[in-house]
């Protein structure tokens, strides 16, 4: 339960993502066929629509967490979720354009449990795919003209891809310094804008399509930005130990790549003799396994992995705050609570 005595149990999440689903995907499906041939091949085998060859998959078009928000804000605000159902389409679209430019950034090779598009159509293809998609995205919102949220929306959806970019850029930026260069003030600044700003974007627009005020707005943002962080807290601690099985990708994968996540500036900022071995650890060109197993025994001896544990309960205790600012009945929001509990919990 939370503290506002809302069940958060896994269920109830899996429910209301596969009602999102329901509602979300025959926009965001018929948006993506809309594109021309090569760029739309891209898209559907990123959605996980269409194997690379063009014949039908029965892969999910990943979990559908943000345009979940989108329409849990609207009813948490006392509207029908129903007329935000585009823009939560538009939101999407902009996460995985997100997706296919991060592949690419960082060569990861898998997602969703299958190669990623980059590395089977190219960087290329893969890169304008992303691009157009963020098209798509903008052009959902400009065709609900009619719609008195329709315009803010737009300017707010441009402006979160402008702080994810801006995100993104240090992230990359990151890289080229030492460990010892990189404060744990930069990286959760980064963090925030990285992931933190579309959660938040999203909870808005489901506000704004509420037809709620700017107050109430504000708030939704920044329940979603707090929730974010936690959500990109606990990703990094699945970045270290997460399961193969369940994420598709390497165990330490984060660490083999160097990254610079929140548990490990967190590690090599300590002061203690782990976050020494950390650092110098991170100083080689590259981990082989027994090296990469060192380096997440150096993050949890330094104190990196309670860190960001304790991190993103404090997140969350401050996502709930500002949640009650937009809806002081908390039991109205109930649906938001079972997603943000979902995904600071999860496991893959």
């Amino acid at each position: 339960m939370t503290s506002a005595g809302v069940a958060t149990d896994g269920q109830g999440a899996v429910a209301l993502l596969d009602q999102t689903r329901t509602v979300v995907d025959p926009h965001l499906r018929s948006t993506v066929q809309s594109l021309p041939g090569s760029m739309r091949a891209v898209a559907m085998y990123h959605f996980g629509w269409e194997h690379a060859d063009g014949s039908p998959a029965a892969g999910a078009a990943g979990k559908a967490i943000r345009p979940a928000l989108v329409l849990a804000a609207a009813r948490a605000l006392g509207a029908e979720p129903g007329p935000a159902a585009r823009a939560a389409a538009a939101v999407e679209l902009v996460h995985n354009f997100t997706l296919l430019h991060d592949d690419i950034l960082d060569e990861d090779p898998t997602r969703r449990h299958r190669p990623t598009a980059w590395t089977v159509f190219g960087v290329p293809d893969a890169l304008l795919a992303g691009d157009a998609m963020l098209a798509l995205a903008l052009r959902l919102l400009a065709e609900e003209g009619r719609h008195p949220a329709s315009a803010a929306a737009s300017a707010r959806l441009a402006a979160c891809v402008i702080e994810i970019c801006a995100g993104q850029q240090a992230d990359c930026a990151f890289e080229q310094r030492a460990p010892s260069e990189v404060s744990l003030e930069e990286c959760l600044a980064m963090a925030t804008a990285k992931t933190g700003a579309l959660l938040g974007c999203a909870c808005a627009m489901g506000a704004l399509y509420a037809g709620a005020g700017p107050e109430e707005v504000a708030a939704m943002d920044a329940f979603g930005r707090e929730a974010g962080l936690a959500f990109q807290l606990i990703d990094d601690l699945i970045g270290i130990w997460g399961d193969p099985d369940r994420t598709g990708k390497p165990a330490g994968a984060d660490l083999a790549a160097h990254k610079k996540s929140l548990p490990v500036v967190a590690a090599l900022a300590s002061g203690t003799p782990a976050g020494e071995e950390l650092a110098a650890l991170y100083a080689r060109p590259t981990l082989d396994a027994f090296a990469v197993r060192a380096a997440a025994g150096a993050v949890e001896r330094a104190g990196g992995r309670d860190w960001a544990q304790a991190e993103a309960a404090d997140r969350m205790a401050r996502a709930v705050h500002q949640l009650s600012l937009a809806v002081p009945d908390l039991t109205a929001a109930g649906d938001l609570l079972v997603l943000a509990e979902f995904v600071t919990r999860r496991s893959r």
